[in-house]
């Protein structure tokens, strides 16, 4: 049986579990039997509702807790995209039978999301086991007479309360990462902050690796210059977290003033080599600079260990900037003067500059990964900056991310 031919909708009607499928406003979009035989209510009676309309909290205790944890993990899979597992919780469920009344019900929830292609939450499935039973079975009522029920039962009662507990300390601890998170992007918005962005004809991304604190070691910057037109850089320290974000940060400030004290390029990155030669942690970190001269439309470029910029040209034929490449930052004295090399670009020409994690694939040589990027831009020749930036992204594979980091800067010429 090919994937075509799986009937998805049947398949999950006849899941044995209960299972609900909720949009992004959490309004019931469908209940699969096993759902309905759990609660007693029919497909008709729930889908359309929203969620905690169709079940809301029994108003007879005051205790409960059920609908603001259900809510609360439906949230974080909304925001985060991640499947998130609840422990144990009582969540009464309205009496069918007896309008008004609630049965006691014990669940144990996991909620997964479905992604759609843009990478948002589409749909999100609600799977719970209802283990009533269980928990009435094993209540002081219910447990069986013998030698061992009574510590049978005080044992199981201590797992709940610890399962209680450790949902709380879950939750704080999910509400101190994203603090943490907030601090972090605040910082890495500050360190990227460029005052001469935006303007016209200039796409810039920033995708910091998957599963980081979204800070990384990349950096990108556009600066008016002195004269004519204007520079552009890319940079990457070796690492992630916090540490390489501060080490970029301070690369990146220095690079960025050395762009406006001096018109080549060459000049500038061997300014930034002194300085990081006193900067821990920025050994082998990289970098290109490319300086613009619109009057006389002639690129100037030099690379310190850095990937070589694409020139793409209106027509779809791509140019590597290649030919002034040196060792990446303090790993010399910097007595010497790097190289620079200078080529023309017509009008309706785009400028590329990025980072490794754009290209880099485990166990795949570079090179490859520079050929898959040219023929990535061959089909995006004579548009503007902005899709030419979003349509590199996605025909890598890499506009969520990717394992490393990601700076990207297009501009149009």
């Amino acid at each position: 049986m090919t994937g075509s031919e799986i009937d998805y909708a049947a398949l999950f009607a006849e899941l044995p579990s209960p299972n609900l499928l909720l949009d992004p406003e959490l309004t019931i979009v469908d209940a699969n039997r096993a759902y309905q035989r759990a609660t007693g209510r029919s497909r008709d009676d729930i889908v359309g509702q929203y969620l905690f309309d169709a079940f809301p909290a029994n108003p007879a205790d005051p205790q409960a807790d059920g609908v603001q944890n259900l809510h609360a993990s439906l949230l974080r899979v909304l925001e985060l995209g991640r499947t998130d597992t609840m422990a144990l919780q009582r969540y009464d469920i309205p009496d069918v039978g007896r309008p008004g009344s609630f049965q006691e019900r014990w669940w144990s929830p996991v909620n997964t999301p479905v992604m759609g292609h843009d990478g948002t939450v589409r749909l999100i499935i609600h799977r719970v086991e209802d283990v009533t039973g269980f928990v009435k079975a094993r209540s002081p009522l219910g447990v069986p007479d013998g030698p061992n029920a009574l510590h049978e039962q005080n044992t199981e009662a201590e797992l709940y309360v610890r399962a209680q507990e450790l949902q709380k300390v879950n939750e704080e601890l999910r509400r101190a990462h994203a603090r943490e998170s907030q601090v972090a992007l605040t910082l890495q918005e500050a360190m990227l902050y460029s005052p001469d962005l935006p303007r016209p004809g200039v796409a810039v991304r920033y995708l910091p690796a998957v599963g980081t604190l979204n800070v990384c070691g990349d950096w990108y910057d556009v600066t008016d210059a002195p004269g004519s037109g204007f520079s552009a850089a890319v940079g990457d320290v070796v690492g992630h977290g916090l540490e390489a974000a501060g080490v970029m940060g301070m690369l990146r400030s220095a690079l960025s003033a050395a762009m406006r004290a001096t018109d080549r390029p060459a000049h500038a990155l061997q300014i930034l080599g002194l300085y990081a030669n006193s900067v821990e942690g920025a050994q082998s970190a990289t970098a290109v600079k490319v300086r613009v001269h619109t009057d006389e439309q002639v690129l100037a470029y030099s690379s310190a260990g850095h990937l070589p910029p694409v020139l793409l040209h209106a027509e779809g034929d791509c140019e590597l900037l290649d030919q002034a490449t040196d060792p990446p930052l303090a790993t010399r004295g910097e007595s010497g003067t790097r190289p620079e090399a200078r080529t023309p670009y017509r009008p309706g020409d785009c400028l590329v500059l990025y980072t490794d994690g754009l290209i880099e694939r485990r166990d795949e040589d570079i090179d490859e990964g520079i050929a898959r990027l040219t023929s990535a831009l061959a089909f995006s020749g004579g548009r503007d900056a902005e899709q030419v930036a979003d349509e590199v992204l996605a025909r890598l594979g890499v506009s969520e991310g990717a394992r490393d980091d990601i700076a990207l800067v297009v501009i149009n010429l």
